[in-house]
């Protein structure tokens, strides 16, 4: 069993402890990339040592992307834009894998052979590895010296990455999960148009969908077990009062008798109900395939599923459950960041072209494009929201976000974890409480062996 800390611990002390160099040793994660490395305040001195004024921003930089939903195109176009722009610095953009996973793999590898970018995407559920590490660079000297205006970001967006006195990322592909369906299916169904203010509704309203003639598998697909399970549930966790952990604390209660509860819902609406299933590869593919009738999905997938142009999309915010109905939706995504093994000239040249890449205007173009939510207030959504209404229920759905559980974010390799389980479950048809209980000693396990040695003083 995790046993409680001798002392609180919140968030800016965790991370003030881990800014003081006690996280310098080596993270063993079951998964991604080790994080051992020099410690997150050797990189805050040297950074607030450079006289920024007098720094001459380098003439080539790569910027190293993921292209998070399908923005390879959109992102292209606003480098281009920013190479005709000025003359002082060239931008490349280089495809630095396919998913997440793949850019934070080529990242460590880069640090060993010293061919590292200037600039690159990173995760909700892998930047924090860097910090720990020491690898990226804190930005906020950069973002001064570049006058970016940081309170125009999204309150909710930019706090992800403040942590230690310091800002080590820059809000980029941000998104929550929304409440996908048919409305064509809906109406069919004899179903109000919105989405369900509960999952118990949505069981409710299942069999008025599977009764309708649609030519559906199911009435709701499940996002895939492989993609960012752990990520969803906290929804379904947060609605029956619980969570992969207790808020801001490492305290461990993925298999408390309420998430088992809210696993058991989900997998006997696959099992013994069948009005769900659990899609192999997209959730969304499946919904405007008409294969299915609702699933949740991120708003990164908003402009894919309008782009199909096969159903009458509805978007609505996430439902609750029998302890809550707000706030019940997590905030994810990716921001940019800067590492901390490169050269003033390289460092603030690609702080600004951070500050164009995520302006006002292009914030706008880049979520036309892809789906994700403006990352800045003043951003006029004007145009936006009239040719894409959807996305206004994902802007809305912002003030009613909470922080994503620490077992989640702060972890390594926790999120990968929570997918096997949720795979076990899911697909597996595997006891619900035992799977939770074994998930708990993983977790547990993480937490003993490589985050709580870098607590101590």
């Amino acid at each position: 069993m995790l046993s409680p800390l001798s002392h609180p611990l919140d968030r800016r002390r965790f991370l003030g402890l881990a800014s003081l160099g006690v996280a310098a040793t080596a993270l063993t994660a079951c998964a991604g990339p080790s994080t051992s490395g020099a410690a997150p305040g050797a990189a805050a001195s040297s950074s607030s040592s450079v006289d920024w004024a007098s720094v001459k921003p380098a003439a080539t930089i790569q910027f190293w992307s993921s292209n998070p939903g399908s923005s390879q195109q959109v992102t292209q176009q606003i480098v281009d834009a920013y190479n005709a722009s000025q003359s002082a610095t060239k931008v490349t953009l280089v495809t630095a894998g396919a998913s997440y996973e793949d850019i934070a793999a080529k990242f460590q590898t880069a640090q060993a052979s010293g061919q590292l970018p200037d600039l690159m995407v990173l995760s909700d559920v892998w930047w924090f590895r860097y910090f720990l590490q020491g690898s990226i660079t804190p930005l906020n000297d950069l973002l001064e010296a570049a006058e970016v205006q940081t309170s125009d970001y999204r309150k909710t967006f930019l706090d992800d990455y403040s942590y230690a006195g310091s800002t080590w990322a820059v809000p980029w592909a941000r998104s929550t999960p929304l409440f996908y369906y048919n409305k064509d299916h809906w109406k069919a169904a004899g179903l109000p148009d919105r989405a369900p203010a509960t999952w118990q509704e949505l069981a409710e309203w299942a069999p008025k969908l599977q009764a309708a003639g649609l030519g559906t598998q199911h009435a709701y697909q499940l996002p895939a077990v492989a993609g960012y399970a752990g990520w969803t549930l906290q929804n379904n966790l947060w609605g029956w009062g619980t969570g992969w952990s207790q808020k801001d604390s490492f305290t461990i209660t993925c298999d408390s008798s309420a998430a088992q509860q809210a696993l058991q819902f989900l997998q006997d609406a696959v099992y013994k109900d069948r009005w769900a299933g659990v899609a192999s590869t997209s959730a969304i593919t499946d919904l405007t395939a008409k294969a299915v009738s609702a699933t949740t999905s991120s708003t990164g997938d908003l402009r894919t599923a309008l782009k199909a142009g096969t159903i009458d999309l509805g978007v609505g915010f996430l439902p609750g459950g029998p302890a809550a109905t707000e706030p019940v939706c997590p905030t994810g995504g990716a921001g940019l960041a800067i590492p901390s093994g490169i050269d003033p000239g390289r460092q603030l040249a690609a702080m600004q072209f951070i500050k164009f890449l995520t302006s006002p205007e292009n914030t706008v173009t880049f979520s036309d494009a892809t789906g994700y939510i403006p990352v800045r207030t003043s951003a006029d959504t004007t145009q936006l929201l009239t040719t894409t209404p959807q996305l206004k229920t994902a802007i809305d759905q912002l003030s009613l976000t909470r922080p994503q559980d620490w077992a989640r974010v702060f972890l390594p390799g926790a999120d990968q974890e929570m997918g096997k389980t949720a795979a076990a479950v899911f697909t597996g048809q595997a006891d619900v409480a035992s799977s939770l209980s074994q998930l708990k000693a993983t977790l547990e396990g993480i937490y003993t062996r490589d985050v709580e040695p870098k607590l101590k003083k």
